[in-house]
């Protein structure tokens, strides 16, 4: 497959989560625990190379980002699609006060106006937390949970590097984050006395296609297509992300987080290294 159309279709799985998450009937611990149930399965057999080698330095790198995939459904479940998507985005934020802490990179000037202008977005999108939808009940808890989301992302990316810059199997951290997130989730999703057919199907959906096929795609792509060029094209995701939570849930994101979102992403290109560095 053409690894360009393979990160575009990575980008669009990805970008279902939220609607997805939003048509079950199960609660958020529910969603988060199955989903991520059935990702680690598809996951250990799409992905051989993710049960090999694991070892504690990965295992840390995998809570980080067990808590990443928890919160963004904990998030979406309480906040709209888009302000979860969005605050999710908030990583490079994170990344400019971490990196020089954790990975002992300097920031450039460049790095500070695109913390300015992530800090600015963010608030753009806390600003509206009084307009409840149906599927929004509370969007005040998700804003913060997404926001959170953004935080627990930044330190996956950090702890990704700094596997890399070791030699280490960074596709063992998905699976074994999707175990430890299986694991958190339990105590308050368990137990599951009714579950409809919808709300299985959903849960397959989640698990296989949007993480286990998603990463797949997007690993078997990275093999072959520049880091820039590949995070470019990823960047399809936030855009569809609302617009399939509207179509199918008719939740309306407010213009405050539209433009909050607009800059937090608009911020994000600017962070992107250049062609040189991939």
């Amino acid at each position: 497959m053409n690894p360009r159309l393979a990160v575009l279709a990575a980008a669009v799985l990805f970008s279902t989560g939220g609607a997805a998450i939003k048509s079950t009937a199960l609660s958020s611990w529910q969603v988060a625990g199955l989903r991520s149930l059935v990702a680690a399965i598809t996951v250990a057999v799409l992905l051989p190379e993710a049960r090999r080698h694991w070892s504690w330095p990965k295992a840390l790198v995998a809570l980080a980002y067990s808590l990443c995939l928890i919160s963004f459904v904990l998030a979406t479940k309480n906040t709209t699609s888009a302000n979860a998507i969005f605050l999710q985005g908030t990583g490079p934020l994170y990344l400019v006060l971490l990196g020089p802490w954790l990975l002992q990179e300097k920031n450039r000037r460049q790095d500070w106006l695109t913390l300015a202008i992530i800090g600015a977005g963010m608030v753009l999108v806390f600003w509206d937390t009084q307009t409840i939808q149906r599927l929004a009940p509370n969007p005040a808890l998700g804003n913060i949970l997404g926001a959170i989301s953004g935080a627990a992302w930044a330190c996956t990316v950090c702890g990704l590097r700094w596997l890399a810059k070791s030699g280490g199997n960074s596709m063992a951290p998905v699976l074994i984050g999707n175990l430890f997130a299986l694991v958190l989730c339990a105590p308050a999703a368990l137990p599951i006395s009714t579950i409809s057919n919808a709300d299985l199907w959903a849960m397959l959906y989640l698990g296989v296609f949007q993480v286990g096929l998603a990463y797949w795609l997007l690993t078997g792509a990275l093999a072959k297509l520049g880091a820039l060029e590949a995070s470019l094209l990823m960047m399809l995701e936030p855009a569809l992300n609302p617009l399939w939570t509207w179509l199918l849930h008719d939740e309306k994101p407010s213009l405050t987080a539209l433009a909050g979102g607009v800059m937090i992403f608009g911020a994000t290109l600017i962070k992107r290294p250049s062609p040189q560095s991939t």
